[in-house]
């Protein structure tokens, strides 16, 4: 069979069609693919500046020196508590406070301490109760204007029961 020019004529725009088909549809995959890709790498990136840490504020300290107390025992012979502390604050506002206060937070301190019990004191569990009770001490202000301290942790330098 011989083919005429109608023929190849009526094929040619069917041929054609196809073909723009297939390369629309590349170019929509290629947009596709490069708009993705985009947006993963900039969430990537937000990603890990969001992951990384961040560095920690510089910790303040207020150092109490140490001193002597005599403090009760259960048979009722003298012993003594030998304690150093540092106070771990959040703000400097906090430890001016308290360095313009440490006769009356030692004073507190000396009354708080001379309350307890040596058999308390030489447990883990007597000691994280002292920080607690020690931690209640600066909820009452020093003085009738004054903010509430920001007194994070009581850190022992010195312990000794005797």
């Amino acid at each position: 069979m011989a083919k005429t020019k109608t023929d190849g004529k009526s094929r040619k725009p069917w041929w054609l069609l196809g073909l723009l088909i297939i390369l629309i549809s590349g170019a929509c995959s290629a947009g596709v693919y490069f708009l993705l890709e985009s947006r993963i790498s900039s969430a990537s990136q937000t990603g890990t500046e969001e992951a990384a840490p961040q560095e920690p504020a510089t910790p303040i300290f207020v150092t109490i020196d140490p001193f002597t107390v005599n403090i009760q025992s259960d048979d009722y012979s003298q012993r003594l508590l030998y304690i150093g502390l540092s106070l771990k604050v959040l703000d400097d506002q906090t430890r001016e406070a308290l360095l313009t206060y440490m006769p009356q937070v030692r004073s507190r301190l000396l009354m708080l301490l001379s309350g307890q019990k040596a058999g308390d004191l030489v447990t883990p569990a007597g000691k994280q109760s002292l920080s607690q009770a020690i931690l209640a001490l600066f909820d009452k202000p020093f003085a009738n204007a004054q903010k509430p301290l920001q007194v994070e942790d009581v850190l022992y330098t010195d312990f000794i029961v005797q």
